[in-house]
């Protein structure tokens, strides 16, 4: 079962990122992620914030697009963006897969 919402640890381990750039990035791209607060203050992830840090993710680190860059091609084309990343993350998946079934041979 699915969690309703995420730490930023938790994203941060999530993305292999560092939890100061998954917090500079929501920060930086509110518009397109609405990341809540508990009553402590923490941030709080949903699924779909984290979808969406994959996007940016993907367009800095896989792409090399600047932070402006980024946010200029999630704002213009988004789905774009969105279908690479899933294609990429299934990718992946089957390559583990691939490992896996490698190594036990």
């Amino acid at each position: 079962m699915e969690k309703l919402y995420y730490s930023i640890g938790e994203v941060a381990a999530l993305l292999d990122e560092r939890a100061s750039a998954v917090r500079y990035w929501s920060d930086y791209f509110e518009k397109f992620m609405k990341v809540g607060r508990n009553a402590k203050g923490n941030r709080k992830y949903t699924a779909e914030d984290i979808d969406t840090l994959k996007q940016i993710k993907f367009l800095m680190r896989e792409q090399g697009t600047t932070l402006e860059g980024a946010y200029k091609r999630l704002a213009e084309d988004r789905r774009t963006v969105e279908s690479r990343v899933k294609a990429l993350d299934t990718l992946k998946e089957i390559r583990a897969q691939l490992e896996e079934v490698r190594k036990s041979l």
